[in-house]
């Protein structure tokens, strides 16, 4: 490459500070640094320069610094803080791109530099190395993932539709759907390409979640996100991470409608569905009005028809089963037969049980008869209880026959009370008689009558005086206590009288009764 030679004028001071014996001019620093500025600035007010982005930083003054690269040498570059809006693509590393702007130096640390207004990818391959490097980085992130995808609705009452409102593709959108199922739609408009659109369709999704349900403006129930075909930098803004992120939080399902089919954009794989056109996208939003129609009116046939053969079936049921029931009227009184039976039978089964009960009760032994007879009492009541139930709800004379039957109980429970009362009143007298029996017979009594009862030292009474020895040891008990004696000595006892012989009589051997 050619560049200009440009003559440096010297600065007009330089020649009367000019050394003696010289003809090399002298500057200062400043002097010349400004000196190459003017010269750059002028040889290259506007350049395009293609490199490799690298060490991109963005310090806390809103400007931006990197470097471009290429295998051969580096040119560092500066984006003013105003320019980074409008500056086109996004600054990142590794990203080969073409920048505009003018080249100038930096009198601070002696170097030139790159003023760039606008970023450039470097061709189609850029923007696909680009394109795939983002979509690992999301998909690592989970964005993509199946799981995440819900279901369409099946007939949504209100659809959003972000596009461009000038373009054919919210026309092919709006006229598909009234063909198949007239819907409410309500259009979000957008940029679909440039600087603005991928901020102004991650707002338009947003903004279609923010909604209230019930308020003023109707909450879609579904979201189309559409545009036509074009190049893959027309479509970038659909690949922008705003619009990914936006597409993947959206809580309204959303289907992708960028492009041809052929065309993959980012957000077709954060979407729910993908369509490969606007018009496809409508078809899979609502059914064909005709053919939901045609579909309801079979399904109601079937179930007509449905519903007729099951009553058909259930009255052949119902017909086989009152044949094989027989004539209810026969049953009743079967089975008011058998309770009669059954009525005798428990009249009969509870007064041997209170025979039984009466017989157990007398044999038994009276250490608490009035307990026996509120536990029996309470047995009765217990089995008038569950005979009632068993008779309730039947026909009149078996309730007469029940009634019959506890009265006769109710009589039996009373016979039974007075007749124990009337065995307890006479051994309770037995009682009392015989306790006064044993207290005539008891030995205490005769104490009472001026007797002592004579102990050794074992406690054990003492019968004779034969047996005891001199200086032994006794107690007596007297009828109010007893005191301590002992044996000084014996004394004998007299002899015991003996009967004297009946007289005999010389009366030839015959006696007397006298």
């Amino acid at each position: 490459m050619l560049y200009p030679v440009v003559e440096t004028p010297m600065p007009t001071d330089a020649a009367a500070d000019r050394a003696p014996g010289t003809n090399v001019p002298e500057f200062s620093v400043s002097e010349l640094s400004f000196a190459l500025k003017r010269e750059i600035e002028g040889a290259f007010p506007r350049v395009r320069v293609r490199g490799e982005i690298s060490q991109p930083s963005f310090p806390r003054s809103g400007h931006c610094y990197f470097r471009l690269k290429d295998e051969n040498a580096v040119l560092d570059a500066v984006v003013w803080k105003g320019s980074l809006p409008r500056l086109g693509l996004k600054v990142e590393e590794g990203l080969e791109v073409i920048a505009l702007g003018k080249l100038t130096t930096y009198a601070g640390s002696s170097r030139y530099q790159i003023i760039v207004d606008r970023l450039e990818l470097a061709g189609e391959g850029a923007l696909l190395k680009l394109l795939e490097d983002r979509r690992r980085k999301l998909a690592a992130e989970g964005l993509f993932d199946e799981d995440r995808k819900r279901a369409l609705p099946y007939l949504p009452a209100t659809i959003g539709v972000i596009t461009s409102p000038t373009g054919a593709v919210i026309r092919d959108i709006l006229h598909r759907l009234a063909d198949r199922f007239p819907s409410r739609v309500l259009l979000w408009p957008v940029a679909v390409q440039g600087e603005k659109a991928a901020g102004e369709v991650a707002a338009a999704i947003r903004g279609f979640n923010a909604l209230p349900a019930g308020g003023a403006v109707p909450r879609p129930d579904l979201l189309i996100v559409a545009r036509g075909g074009g190049s893959l930098e027309d479509l970038w803004a659909f690949n922008e991470e705003v619009v990914v992120r936006a597409a993947a939080a959206s809580d309204i399902p959303l289907i992708s409608a960028v492009g041809h089919e052929t065309d993959t954009t980012l957000i077709d794989f954060a979407a729910d569905r993908r369509a490969p056109t606007p018009t496809a996208a409508a078809e899979m939003a609502v059914p064909v009005r005709t053919e939901l129609a045609a579909d309801l009116r079979e399904r109601g046939q079937r179930m007509a028809a449905g519903a007729v053969r099951l009553l058909r079936e259930a009255g052949a049921t119902l017909q086989a089963s009152a044949r094989g029931l027989g004539d209810p009227r026969r049953m009743i009184d079967e089975r008011a037969q058998r309770l009669d039976e059954r009525g005798e039978r428990l009249a009969l089964a509870t007064r041997q049980l209170v025979d039984s009960r009466a017989q157990a009760l007398a044999a038994a032994r009276l250490t608490s008869p009035r307990s026996v007879i509120e536990l029996k009492e309470r047995a009765l009541s217990a089995e008038w209880r569950v005979l009632d139930r068993a008779m309730r709800g039947h026909v009149d004379r078996v309730r007469q026959a029940s009634q019959r039957a506890a009265d006769r109980i109710d009589t039996l429970s009373r016979s039974v009370i007075r007749a124990t009362t009337a065995v307890l009143d006479q051994r309770s007298d037995r009682v009392v008689q015989l306790g006064q029996l044993l207290e005539s017979y008891s030995f205490r009594s005769v104490l009472g009558r001026g007797f002592a009862l004579v102990r050794d030292d074992a406690g054990r009474p003492v019968l004779a005086a034969a047996g005891l020895g001199t200086d032994q040891a006794l107690t007596l008990e007297f009828t109010d206590g007893r005191v301590g004696a002992r044996v000084t000595g014996g004394v004998p006892a007299p002899e015991p009288r003996t009967a004297k012989p009946p007289r005999r009589r010389d009366d030839g051997g015959q006696g007397s009764l006298l």
